[in-house]
C-alpha cells in the first residue's frame, strides 16, 4: 500500500474499521482457545449434528436433552469411551462444544454486518473490498472445515483425524494472521518497495521466523490429535535419549511425520527450539543495526513471547498435560504468531 495523503475523515474511517477488525481478530483468538479446550476435554464430538443456520439455541427442555443424548449414544465416543454416562454428565461436555459453535456464528455476525454497513457507506474502496470479502469467504470455509473435522470422529474411532485437526487449526491461523495484517495496513500506510537495503537481512529473518512458528503450531495439532504429549513426559530427553528410538518405525517413511507418536512429539520439540534460536538471532540482528521505535518494541515482544512459550510447553509436558496449562500454551502460540506478524510488518515499513 503506497503512502497517500489521507483526509481527517478518511483517517477516522480507517481507525473505526481497524477497531472492528481488531474485535473480529480477538474473537478468532477466543475461538481457537475454545476449540483447544473442546479437544482437551474431549467435548468436540458431543454434538453429532451440524445446523449452521438453525442451530443457535441449545436444548430447552428435559425432553430435548434426552433426545439429543439418545442420538449421541449411537456414535463411537459413547459406545467406546463413555458407556454409562448420564444425561447430566453429557451436558458437561455438550456446553463447551455448543459455546464453541455459537461463538463461530457470532463471529460471522460481528464481521459480516459491519462489513455490509461500511460497504454501503462507501468506506470500503479499491483493493480493500476484495481483501475483506476474502476474509469473509475464509471464515465461511473454516466453518465447513470444522464440520468436516468433527465428522471424522463419528464413524469408527471416537477421535477426530489429526490431519483434519491440523487443517482446521492451520486455517484458523491463516485467518487470524490475515486479519491482523489488515488491521496494521489500515492503521499505517506502507510501501514495501521503499524498504532500505539494510532491512533486507532482517526481513528474510522475519519471514523465516513467521514460517517456522506457523509450522510449529500446525505440528502441535498433530501432537494433540495423536495424544502424543502423553508419550514422553521428560525434557530434554525422550526415553532417556536426546534422539529417541523408534522415529522411523512406520513405512512408508513419510508417515512417521504424521502418524508416529514418537516422531510427532520429537518434531514439535525440535521446531520449538529452532523458533527460539531464530527469534534470538532476529532480535540480536535488529539490535546490532540500531533500529528503534515500533520495530524494537515488536522484536522485544516476540522474544518475550517465545521464551514464555518454551516455558509453557516444557511445563505442560512435565506436568502430564493439565488442561489449563495446555490451553494457555496454545493461546500463547497465537500471541507469538501475532507478534511475529507485527514484527514482519514493521520491518517492511522500513
Amino acid at each position: 500500500m503506497a503512502d497517500v495523503k489521507l483526509s481527517p475523515v478518511e483517517l477516522r474511517q480507517r481507525r473505526i474499521m481497524a477497531a472492528w477488525l481488531f474485535w473480529a481478530c480477538a474473537m478468532v483468538f477466543g475461538m481457537v482457545v475454545l476449540g483447544g479446550l473442546t479437544r482437551l476435554t474431549h467435548s468436540g464430538l458431543s454434538m453429532v449434528d451440524w445446523h449452521p443456520v438453525t442451530g443457535w439455541l441449545p436444548p430447552m427442555s428435559q425432553v430435548e436433552w434426552q433426545a439429543l443424548f439418545a442420538k449421541y449414544q449411537e456414535f463411537p465416543q459413547y459406545k467406546k469411551l463413555n458407556v454409562g454416562m448420564t444425561v447430566e454428565e453429557f451436558k458437561n461436555i455438550f456446553w463447551l462444544e455448543f459455546i464453541h459453535r455459537l461463538w463461530g456464528r457470532l463471529l460471522g455476525v460481528v464481521f459480516g454486518v459491519p462489513l455490509v454497513i461500511f460497504m454501503v457507506k462507501g468506506w470500503v474502496k479499491g483493493a480493500l473490498t476484495w481483501k475483506l470479502l476474502l476474509a469473509l469467504v475464509l471464515g465461511g470455509l473454516q466453518g465447513v472445515l470444522g464440520s468436516y473435522m468433527v465428522s471424522s470422529g463419528l464413524i469408527d474411532r471416537p477421535d477426530v483425524s489429526q490431519y483434519r485437526l491440523a487443517a482446521h487449526l492451520g486455517a484458523a491461523l491463516v485467518i487470524y494472521g490475515y486479519l491482523w495484517w489488515l488491521i496494521l495496513e489500515l492503521l499505517v500506510a506502507v510501501d514495501p518497495s521503499k524498504a532500505v537495503q539494510s532491512t533486507r537481512p532482517l526481513l528474510r529473518g522475519g519471514n523465516i521466523l513467521l514460517g517456522m512458528i506457523a509450522l510449529t503450531i500446525v505440528s502441535g495439532a498433530f501432537v494433540a490429535g495423536l495424544d502424543a504429549g502423553f508419550a514422553y513426559n521428560t525434557f530434554p530427553l525422550m526415553g532417556g535419549r536426546l534422539i529417541p528410538d523408534g522415529l522411523f518405525e512406520l513405512t512408508p517413511i513419510y508417515l512417521n511425520f504424521f502418524e508416529n507418536i514418537t516422531m510427532v512429539q520429537f518434531n514439535h520439540r525440535v521446531l520449538a527450539i529452532a523458533v527460539l534460536v531464530v527469534s534470538i538471532s532476529v532480535w540480536a540482528l535488529r539490535r546490532r543495526r540500531g533500529m528503534s521505535g515500533r520495530l524494537a518494541v515488536a522484536s522485544h515482544v516476540v522474544l518475550g513471547a517465545v521464551c514464555l512459550q518454551v516455558v509453557l510447553g516444557v511445563s505442560t509436558l512435565l506436568l502430564m498435560i493439565p488442561v489449563g496449562l495446555a490451553s494457555l500454551h496454545q493461546a500463547n502460540a497465537f500471541v507469538l504468531f501475532g507478534a511475529i506478524v507485527w514484527l514482519v510488518f514493521e520491518i517492511r515499513r522500513r
